[in-house]
């Protein structure tokens, strides 16, 4: 009996490891729970469990996610955490990666949040074949944000100093509170309607859920999905993520990152220029030495300084090809004229004027269909009967 294959314990993890890091939904899900077992390593990091009434899992948060924790987390809270589900190979067991840490106080939001995101995903609005492309080169962005805030003067410090020719549009907006959407929605509309810039990036600092709730709202989600610009999201920090993120045609996770992807290097831009015209410079050159060598090719060759020889040896040509073509119908019709002979001399046997030669005749009724049975007519029906000669019209005197 063929068994496969055994293989190693190392490669059953990494393969199980790949199954689940390939697992979209288990590469950003939000889980809430108690904390126990709660360690703080030396390197920074924090070790802990997740847990509640019935089951627990293994969680990890890297010193680098932890600098954004607006808590000390301690053993016996209930928190919900951002994270990734994944596969520590060594040890052969799944724990959560963590990116984000909340307390478990705002448990209404993060429903809210949750339904939306489901919501609008099976609507199709996060959708890849929907986001628009970011210009390369563009003349104006447009910043819908807080006048006041950091934010503007980050976009504005990077965009200039990557890219001095672009000009910023700020539409100023509030960020936080009630009613804020709603100027980012206007925001939205503005640019869209006055077509004077070729992207916009909207955004705001960090802070809490509550916090960046007007990025999470259905109305600035449907103002993103139908505006006809191209639209940067750079929300908070990078570990926090909001509706408008996924809508948006680009994420950026922070608004400094949102003015490196609205525009290009003006160092690589001109590295990039210079290089292009070396390498067309350099197909050009070349461009015109394989023209020469056609040229000189041309120049020599047995058709510009003969030119008649070849006319002639086509005119040979065809006075040989029109030979063949006559030889090849003078054949056919030879075998299509024997043909047509013996095909005359069998229908001439088959004609029935020579059977009627013999002595016999054809009977016809009065519409010319030949009676083949006594059963075809009656006593004193008209009957004609063709005769060698001629017709011989006639009655039906008695059938037997």
């Amino acid at each position: 009996m063929n068994r496969p294959e055994p293989m190693t314990v190392s490669k059953l993890n990494n393969y199980i490891k790949e199954i689940i890091d390939g697992d979209e939904m288990l590469n950003n899900v939000y889980i809430k729970g108690e904390l126990s077992n709660f360690k703080k390593h030396y390197s920074g990091h924090l070790y802990f469990t997740l847990k509640d009434e019935t089951s627990l899992i293994k969680c990890v948060m890297f010193k680098s996610y932890t600098s954004y924790l607006r808590f000390e987390p301690k053993d016996g809270m209930s928190v919900v955490i951002l994270g990734s589900v994944s596969v520590f190979e060594r040890d052969g067991v799944y724990q959560i990666y963590a990116k984000g840490m909340e307390p478990d106080g705002m448990g209404a939001l993060y429903t809210a949040y949750e339904q939306l995101k489901e919501k609008l995903e099976e609507e199709g609005l996060f959708d890849q074949k929907y986001k628009k492309t970011i210009p390369v080169l563009p003349k104006a962005i447009g910043v819908v944000t807080s006048k006041t805030g950091a934010v503007i003067r980050d976009i504005i410090n990077v965009t200039t100093r990557r890219f001095p020719n672009v000009n910023i549009k700020l539409y100023p907006a509030a960020v936080q509170g009630s009613g804020a959407a709603e100027t980012i929605v206007k925001g939205i509309e503005y640019f869209n309607r006055e077509k004077n810039v070729d992207t916009i990036i909207i955004g705001r600092g960090g802070g809490s859920l509550e916090d960046l709730w007007p990025f999470n709202e259905e109305i600035t989600a449907r103002a993103i999905f139908h505006s006809e610009l191209p639209i940067i999201s750079a929300v908070g920090h990078e570990t926090d993520f909001t509706i408008s993120d996924f809508v948006a045609d680009l994420r950026a996770p922070t608004p400094s990152a949102a003015g490196e992807l609205a525009v290009p290097d003006i160092l690589e831009v001109r590295w990039k220029m210079e290089n292009i015209n070396k390498r067309l410079a350099n197909s050009l050159r070349q461009k015109v030495e394989k023209m020469r060598e056609k040229y000189s090719l041309v120049a020599n060759s047995k058709v510009l300084k003969n030119p008649y020889d070849i006319i002639q040896q086509n005119m040979l040509k065809c006075d040989s090809t029109i030979k063949s073509l006559e030889n090849i119908f003078s054949l056919k019709i030879k075998d299509e004229n024997i043909k047509l002979v013996g095909l005359a001399s069998r229908l001439d046997n088959l004609s029935p004027l020579k059977t009627m030669i013999r002595g016999y005749s054809i009977v016809e009724d009065k519409k010319g269909n030949v009676i083949k049975s006594i059963h075809s007519v009656k006593i004193g029906d008209e009957v004609s009967i063709r005769v060698n000669d001629g017709k011989i019209v006639t009655n039906v005197l008695s059938t037997n």
